[in-house]
């Protein structure tokens, strides 16, 4: 990918429009619509599930995660398992692409209805953008009130926390997502979705094709994390 292609998928976010990102063969192997957490409207959680089919999910910068205290949720489970030991049997030591999930919380916005709508997940989505950028300044206590106030758990937009340092000790779509909105001057939390065929994730060669019919920006993890380094230098 050339350093033209780079900035045009970041323009696009800066947006407020998808990008597809492929994390890497051997991986996951899938590709993922993201696009700016800030800018997400019941069309784009119309599009996601529509020609995604998978999973929506927030992506959530480290920053953020230790200001409110989010869990990992495998975390979770195992410190919970005394009292709950069928929550000890699921923990997921066997992921065959990744060290750890990087899965969290279920929340929804305490304005919504079931939560599960277009409207209601776009809605619970853009307004944890809008929290994260109320909260750097405050006490970790304050701030995980102030969420506590907008949001409940559990609910239907999964949080996915980003590792550390992004693209350093992890290389997923998470920590991908992150660093595509630390790179595009935008608050660091993002909305993604598995591309999904009938059966198994959309081949890597049928979500290229889906980009171009749709004028998408396709990047591979690989590209991502290449800028990534030189930006970060």
């Amino acid at each position: 990918m050339t350093n033209t292609m780079m900035e045009k998928a970041l323009d696009e976010l800066k947006n407020g429009n998808f990008v597809l990102v492929y994390d890497a063969d051997g991986r996951e192997e899938e590709t993922d619509f993201i696009i700016g957490a800030q800018f997400v409207t019941p069309n784009s959680i119309s599009t996601m599930r529509k020609d995604g089919g998978g999973l929506i999910f927030l992506i959530v910068d480290h920053a953020t995660k230790e200001k409110l205290g989010l869990p990992y949720l495998a975390d979770l489970f195992y410190k919970e398992g005394g009292r709950w030991p069928v929550l000890k049997e699921l923990i997921p030591f066997d992921i065959p692409y990744d060290t750890k999930s990087s899965f969290s919380i279920t929340i929804n916005h305490r304005k919504t209805f079931t939560g599960i709508t277009d409207k209601d997940r776009a809605l619970t989505i853009s307004e944890f953008a809008k929290l994260t950028k109320e909260i750097p300044e405050l006490t970790p206590v304050k701030a995980q009130r102030l969420f506590g106030e907008r949001f409940r758990a559990p609910g239907h937009v999964p949080l996915c926390n980003s590792s550390d340092k992004p693209l350093s000790n992890r290389f997923g779509h998470t920590e991908l997502g992150v660093a595509l909105m630390i790179m595009a001057g935008l608050t660091p939390i993002a909305a993604g979705c598995e591309m999904m065929d009938s059966v198994n994730a959309l081949p890597k060669k049928e979500a290229i094709k889906y980009s171009e019919e749709h004028n998408l920006v396709f990047l591979e993890g690989k590209e991502i994390r290449e800028a990534w380094r030189k930006w970060s230098e």
